[in-house]
């Protein structure tokens, strides 16, 4: 089962598109605090002379992961924790920088660490549940997915319901899958990322007009449609036996994908891969 690039990339890619708040919250002075806990605005003359260095810091090494230049964002990271020892972005940071680096001991180990310090940081709950999913651990993952949609506040309850979504379906619990995806939806109904995933859990569940509407929507804007949405678009008129429809999504992949494997699959009449 092959779901959609516009979640499923490489890991070297995807945690930096699909996390891409973490620059956000890097610069947030209560990210860090325990959730519930009443606290006044932390302004410039509250912050220590450390706390502002680590913060400079951050924010660096936030640019560079942004930018794939992740070794120098990890000597910005390391600055940072020198500056900080209890800097909990710094140390979720770190996790998405050495899971990148392919380093996934360390990785693993910083995010553990970012939550001795705050077990309730969501974002760090977030990014160890899909690291973990990555590997394979998916009872673990959904677990800390559960955790960080359970923290009062959380503000990305939809990334983190379309991540449990996949994660879900790669297990092959496809109907818990379809609930998360249609609960990411309803917060976030524009998402192309929540449509195209929804649509290819649905197709697998043999949905497929319902398949259809939600991968419709993501190829009509053409900046977003790529080879997988048109090619999925395809297989779901295959199955519902348009010979039309399949011709007209197979001649948008001649014209615009003629090189990717989708088109190849498209002149083979592959549509069961």
């Amino acid at each position: 089962m092959t779901f959609a690039r516009a979640l499923f990339l490489p890991l070297a890619v995807l945690l930096a598109a699909l996390l891409s708040g973490l620059a956000g919250c890097a610069s947030g002075g209560l990210a860090g605090a325990p959730i519930g806990e009443a606290k006044d605005l932390v302004t410039a003359s509250d912050e220590s002379d450390a706390s502002k260095r680590a913060h400079v810091r951050m924010e660096l090494a936030s640019g560079y992961f942004e930018r794939g230049q992740m070794t120098t964002a990890l000597d910005q990271v390391k600055l940072a924790i020198i500056a900080d020892p209890a800097f909990v972005e710094a140390f979720n940071l770190r996790g998405l920088i050495y899971a990148n680096l392919g380093d996934e001991r360390l990785a693993e180990d910083s995010f553990r660490r970012a939550l001795q310090l705050n077990p309730r940081d969501a974002d760090t709950l977030q990014n160890l549940g899909f690291f973990l999913c990555q590997k394979k651990r998916y009872p673990e993952a959904n677990t800390l997915f559960d955790q960080a949609l359970a923290v009062p506040q959380y503000r990305d309850s939809g990334r983190t319901l379309l991540t449990k979504g996949v994660c879900l379906a790669y297990a092959g619990q496809l109907p818990e899958a379809e609930a998360s995806l249609l609960r990411a939806h309803e917060l976030d109904p524009t998402s192309p990322s929540v449509a195209v995933n929804l649509a290819e859990v649905l197709y697998q569940r043999g949905d497929y007009e319902r398949a259809r509407f939600f991968v419709r929507r993501v190829n009509a804007v053409p900046a977003v449609a790529n080879g997988q949405t048109l090619w999925l678009a395809a297989r779901i008129e295959h199955r519902i036996g348009n010979r039309a429809g399949v011709q007209e999504f197979g001649d948008q992949l001649r014209r615009r994908f003629p090189d990717s494997r989708e088109f190849n699959s498209f002149q083979r009449g592959s549509f069961d891969e």
